[in-house]
C-alpha cells in the first residue's frame, strides 16, 4: 500500500517537474500585425516640358514618363497621352490629354471625368471632391476615394475653353488595400505638387 502511494506521489512530482521545466517564453504566440517595409526616395522634382505636350509641370525625379503610342490597338486621341511610372511602388499615373473645339466637346470630357471617377462608387466607402483653382486658368477637381477600389485618386485640369488633362492613380500589384495605404499617400503627395506645379504654354 505504501508502495502505491511512493510510485502515484512520485508520478505526481514527474508531471508537475514537466511541467515548470516548460518556459512560456517558448510558448507560440501570435505575431503582430504589420506591412512589408517600404523605402521611400527622397522628395525631388524635375521640369515635364515635352514637345508633345501643351503644358508643364513638376513631377517626382524618381518617376519615368512613358508615352503612350497606342490605345487598345488604336492610336490615342492625342499624342499628349502618357503615363508617369515609378518603378519602385509599381505605381502608374495614367494622363490623357484632350484638346478642345467647343463647349459641347468640353462638357462631354467634364462629364466623362465624373463617371470614370463615379465607376468606384460601389465599392468606395466616400469620394471626396476637392477643387482646383490656381492661377494661370488651372481649374479642376480631385477625387480622393476611399475603400477596396483600383484608383483612389483622380483628378482633372482644364481652362475650359481649350485643354483639358485627366489623370488616375493605379497600382500594378495585387495587395491588401490597407498595406498600399502609405505608398497610396507617398504617391498623392507628387499629384498634389504635379497639380500645384501645373502651367499651360498658352
Amino acid at each position: 500500500m505504501i508502495r502505491k502511494n511512493s510510485i502515484s506521489i512520485a508520478a505526481i512530482l514527474l508531471i508537475m517537474v514537466a511541467l515548470f521545466s516548460c518556459k512560456s517564453d517558448n510558448l507560440p504566440t501570435p505575431k503582430p500585425r504589420s506591412y512589408p517595409r517600404v523605402i521611400y526616395p527622397e522628395k525631388k522634382y524635375v521640369a515635364f516640358d515635352t514637345n508633345f505636350c501643351e503644358f508643364t509641370f513638376e513631377y517626382p525625379a524618381y518617376a519615368q514618363i512613358i508615352q503612350d503610342t497606342s490605345f487598345f490597338g488604336n492610336k490615342p486621341v492625342d499624342e499628349c497621352w502618357f503615363n508617369i511610372y515609378v518603378p519602385q511602388f509599381q505605381s502608374l499615373i495614367f494622363c490623357t490629354y484632350y484638346p478642345l473645339g467647343s463647349k459641347n466637346k468640353f462638357f462631354k470630357v467634364l462629364n466623362d471625368a465624373y463617371k470614370l471617377a463615379g465607376i468606384h462608387n460601389k465599392k468606395a466607402n466616400f469620394i471626396d471632391e476637392i477643387p482646383i483653382d490656381l492661377p494661370g486658368k488651372v481649374y479642376g477637381t480631385i477625387f480622393s476615394i476611399e475603400g477596396p477600389v483600383a484608383s483612389t485618386y483622380q483628378f482633372f485640369v482644364t481652362d475650359s475653353t481649350r485643354h483639358f488633362l485627366r489623370g488616375a492613380l493605379y497600382f500594378n500589384a495585387r495587395t491588401n488595400q490597407d498595406s498600399l495605404e502609405p505608398v497610396a499617400n507617398f504617391m498623392k503627395q507628387d499629384i498634389q505638387h504635379m497639380i500645384k506645379t501645373f502651367k499651360w504654354k498658352n
